[in-house]
């Protein structure tokens, strides 16, 4: 499919890459592709960034159907411009679609697409270790309508926008509130789907999470309460005696790209890695043995965040001495060293635009 381009005759001010945040500025364009029964995925073109005409009667508004995904671009100190395994963000874009009844994309149109966009907005990517251009893919209904039905029409989206680090501590271990009273997800929801839905359950919990001192909230199971999920915006690991153990994928857990990057590069290391359920319990009381030496998040936007504090119905744990442990510190150095071109990619994980 040829892609349309329109490019900004009012080009916006880049800001300072120092002290830039997360989520606040967007770059000059975006990518869109609607799709009809009729005509399938069509009409792809770069444009502008600018408001979408959206109804009042549109599905999304009231049904929530909606899935998104989550990337970055990386400059290299000689400026080449790097994406970390941005096929995997477009298969499980797929996966979304496929529960949420929305139709799939052609996975290589949707890498084309992203690097299309990007490459047009190169500029908007910073250059400073650490930043990036974050890139936002999202599909929702179109249709303008009131009734409980998946919609027959559809918009795909992507914008962009120059990121620093997503938590204020930034490599520092944050704190983290174990989630006793609300749950997130159940097998058989959407758990496993990056859904907006997902997001909207999480807010309560986060907010309470918050106004008592803590960055982010650990999830549990929905059913018993007891077995470990993830964190809200992230996967979680724990290195416990000579073994890393993350919670399997069961089917309300998101599976994560730097969950699976994480995962790749310690077995390749040769450590004992395990995915299977894992209690609370668990965690504290390896953390009462002396065996629980660090804990950590992968994901995306903060790549890998170690936990310093963990915080479960008032009882309250310090992993590591509240500072960053050799397993993360490695991971994290490695992942972004591939990412920035510092570190070769045996891997293939990159992708150049």
């Amino acid at each position: 499919m040829k892609i349309l381009v329109e490019k900004t005759k009012e080009p916006k001010k880049k800001p300072s890459s120092e002290g830039l945040s997360f989520g606040t500025v967007f770059s000059d364009h975006m990518f869109l592709c609607d799709y009809s029964p009729e005509k399938g995925w069509h009409n792809a073109r770069i444009t502008p960034y600018r408001a979408l005409p959206i109804p009042p009667s549109n599905m999304t508004i009231h049904y929530g159907q909606s899935i998104f995904e989550g990337l970055k671009a990386y400059k290299t100190e000689d400026k080449k411009v790097n994406l970390f395994r941005p096929a995997e963000n477009i298969k499980r874009l797929n996966a979304s679609c496929r529960r949420m009844c929305i139709p799939e994309i052609d996975e290589k149109f949707g890498v084309e697409a992203i690097k299309a966009l990007v490459d047009i907005d190169r500029d908007w990517i910073p250059e400073e270790y650490g930043t990036s251009l974050y890139i936002r893919p999202f599909i929702f209904a179109a249709d303008p309508y009131i009734g409980v039905r998946p919609s027959e029409t559809y918009l795909f989206v992507i914008i962009t926008g120059p990121v620093g680090a997503y938590y204020k501590e930034g490599i520092n271990p944050v704190k983290i509130f174990v989630e006793t009273k609300y749950v997130r997800a159940v097998v058989g929801g959407l758990g496993e789907s990056k859904a907006s839905a997902n997001y909207a359950a999480s807010l309560k919990a986060q907010v309470e999470a918050k106004e008592k001192g803590y960055t982010q909230v650990l999830w549990l199971d929905g059913i018993e309460k007891k077995y470990v999920e993830e964190v809200g915006t992230m996967n979680v690991f724990f290195v416990i005696g000579d073994e890393v153990v993350t919670p399997a994928l069961t089917g309300s857990i998101l599976p994560g790209i730097t969950r699976k990057s994480s995962i790749e590069l310690l077995k390749s290391w040769g450590y004992k890695v395990s995915e299977r359920r894992i209690t609370i319990d668990e965690v504290f009381e390896a953390h009462d043995k002396g065996m629980l030496k660090e804990v950590f998040g992968t994901g995306t936007a903060a790549v890998i965040s170690p936990v310093g504090e963990l915080n479960l119905d008032g009882k309250v744990i310090t992993i590591n001495n509240g500072e960053i442990g050799p397993v993360s510190k490695r991971l994290y150095d490695t992942i972004t060293g591939i990412q920035y071109g510092r570190i070769p990619d045996k891997f293939g994980w990159i992708e150049q635009i």
